[in-house]
């Protein structure tokens, strides 16, 4: 039996069961799909409609598989499930609570700004390198888009330097509490300047209308909202095995429902994993649907959760040297890398930076 490690469920009226040492899809009886618990690392939903049964809930439990419900076209609608043995320790917990109030909230915040400002320029470099020869006006505006978007660098540096210079005369209030509007304008001006240069490469013929995060109903947008719910959940999951409450961020605010940890350290991995997955297929020609409410339709969907889900398995990113890594293998490792800084056990954090 093949070596499955995320198994997608998506169709409505599915039943997921345990059968043997494996778990096994069905519907009306039917058997749509199987997978092998010892390989198995995940199980995402993605349909209303869907069961699952107490042995198949334990057996991924006793295992430490993950289950995901993702509700389409939302970055932190859904839920997840993990076993009570794998969510770390107190003191991380307690480190992490305890690190809102003082300098390591600004230093994790700067540290994944940074990092995604990095990663924005890095894949529009990387996308005028392909198209030097067959388009040079367009490879030359990203180019000077791209350094554009690094200038920010600049400003966040003189941002971090006039806080350090300025903090004894605001010590009644946290210092991210001081920063995180110009943070967060900053990061967000940066990413107005990277969209625009994404729409150079995005092809005419969908007729993208640049970002939308809510109620997005074009398709390029759609599939953006989509995968990024499916690495929201990845992420989530990372967090949760280092330890750390994926609800108490830094960079982004606390809110009810609102899973601001996870959203910050997804920012680091958006543009290596799902941005750089989409614009690929759109590249190639790949056809991204949407009914006629502006939702993707089944068979868009699984084609972006399987390009996304081998593009985290790929073992092929440079990561602490010259090693080669997964992409999940690497989230993993920066949640934990977290950790430890927040303890006290790491002297500094950075954020993740690929190199296409």
């Amino acid at each position: 039996m093949a070596k499955l490690e995320t198994l997608i469920v998506e169709e409505y009226g599915a039943y997921v069961g345990k059968h043997s040492e494996r778990l096994r899809v069905t519907v009306k009886g039917e058997i749509r799909a199987e997978a092998p618990l010892i390989y198995l690392r995940q199980l995402i939903v993605k349909s209303r409609g869907v069961s699952l049964s107490s042995d198949a809930i334990i057996a991924c439990a006793e295992r430490g598989i993950a289950i995901h419900v993702v509700r389409s076209g939302s970055t932190t609608s859904g839920a997840s499930l993990y076993t009570d043995g794998l969510t770390g320790t107190v003191a991380t917990r307690r480190a992490q609570l305890l690190a809102y109030q003082d300098a390591r909230a600004v230093h994790v915040a700067a540290a994944i700004a940074h990092a995604k400002i990095r990663n924005q320029a890095a894949l529009l470099l990387y996308h005028a390198r392909n198209r030097k020869s067959s388009e040079p006006r367009i490879a030359h505006a990203l180019r000077v888009i791209a350094h554009e978007v690094l200038d920010h660098e600049a400003e966040l540096e003189d941002l971090l330097r006039r806080e350090a210079s300025l903090a004894s005369a605001h010590a009644h209030k946290p210092p991210i509490e001081r920063l995180r509007n110009a943070l967060l304008s900053l990061e967000g001006r940066a990413a107005q300047r990277y969209w625009e240069g994404v729409r150079l490469i995005v092809p005419e013929a969908l007729g993208w209308p640049g970002r939308r995060h809510r109620n997005a109903r074009d398709p390029f947008n759609c599939a953006l909202n989509y995968a990024y719910a499916v690495l929201a959940r990845v992420t989530e999951q990372a967090l949760v095995l280092a330890g750390l409450d994926p609800f108490a961020g830094f960079l982004h605010a606390d809110r009810p429902g609102k899973p601001s940890l996870t959203l910050d350290l997804i920012e680091e991995f958006r543009q290596p994993i799902v941005d750089r997955v989409l614009l690929g297929m759109v590249g190639k020609g790949v056809l991204l649907s949407c009914d006629a409410e502006g939702r993707l339709d089944d068979a868009t969907r699984r084609a972006i959760a399987e390009r996304v889900i081998a593009r985290l398995e790929e073992g092929n990113e440079r990561y602490e040297g010259n090693k080669r890594w997964a992409l999940r293998e690497i989230i993993q490792t920066q949640a934990r890398h977290l950790a430890t800084f927040l303890r006290g056990d790491r002297a500094e954090y950075s954020g993740f930076v690929f190199k296409p």
